[in-house]
């Protein structure tokens, strides 16, 4: 009789209807590769409470914005939380995990971040341009995203929403990592067409300003994508750094890179249920 695997409980809403991208075709693949280390169940996001104190860990992977079911999903974090639950990703993220308030906090840093403000009174802070990109704090896949001309920007209602200049770029460009680690790069050659993406080779200084804002996340155990985009100048700007769910577009990579990014996912995993399996015997011992 063969030895126990590891019991993972993988999350994901397969008939969430992605516009341009299909999460269940993403998640059947992972999830039988998955499989091979571990005892794998699928399930929804509204279950995954009722069902994850059965489970070694939790694989949260394409559930779908959380905005739809808020409640459900705080109600997950904090009985996760109190459990000692672990999940994959890490509940710690401060990016788009925790809503956009990190795109105010890294421009105001000085980070290379879009310009973004919440207050009218910051107005001169952004660039002087024909259209400005106002989007909520809590949105996702472009949920309630607006374009607005300048003379209007004084008629919003601040506060719950960030606003940022519209860019004219020359091409969105997102870098997949695990953990701290990077893994591949794809890219919208078409601004028009953000989910029509190819492979993409990052330069040296590429792969230092997306490291840079892994580096600030500090999350140890998860996948995270970095969004940026390319400007007329030639310099990426940080569109979004996704730590929640990113989708990973890996029907578009080469075979031999998709295989990499299982092993590592896996070997990932396996990192996490050994440093939690560490600490409680530490505590134990103690």
């Amino acid at each position: 009789m063969s030895p126990a695997q590891p019991r993972v409980l993988y999350v994901t809403d397969l008939a969430y209807p992605a516009k341009g991208r299909r999460y269940c075709d993403e998640d059947i693949f992972l999830s039988s590769r998955l499989r091979d280390d571990f005892d794998i169940a699928l399930c929804h996001p509204l279950d995954a409470a009722a069902l994850m104190d059965s489970f070694d860990a939790v694989v949260v992977r394409n559930s779908g914005p959380v905005l739809h079911y808020q409640d459900r999903y705080d109600d997950f974090r904090d009985r996760a939380a109190r459990s000692g639950t672990l999940v994959h990703n890490e509940l710690t993220g401060k990016a788009d995990m925790a809503g956009k308030q990190y795109l105010l906090d890294l421009s105001a840093a000085g980070h290379p971040v879009i310009p973004t403000i919440d207050r009218y009174q910051d107005i001169d802070r952004l660039p002087q341009v024909d259209e400005y990109v106002v989007k909520p704090k809590l949105g996702a896949d472009s949920i309630g995203l607006e374009i607005v001309p300048r003379d209007r920007l004084d008629t919003l209602e601040y506060g719950g929403v960030l606003v940022q200049p519209r860019i004219r770029f020359r091409y969105e460009v997102s870098f997949y990592f695990i953990d701290h680690a990077f893994q591949y790069a794809l890219h919208a050659p078409r601004p028009e067409e953000r989910w029509v993406l190819e492979p993409y080779e990052p330069t040296a200084a590429d792969l230092d300003f997306a490291q840079r804002f892994i580096d600030w996340n500090t999350l140890d155990h998860g996948i995270q994508r970095v969004d940026a985009c390319r400007t007329p100048d030639g310099d990426l700007l940080l569109v979004e750094l996704e730590d929640l769910n990113p989708y990973l577009s890996l029907d578009l990579v080469p075979s031999a890179t998709r295989d990499a990014f299982v092993a590592e996912l896996k070997a990932s995993l396996h990192r996490l249920l050994s440093t939690a399996g560490a600490a409680k015997r530490a505590v134990t011992v103690g």
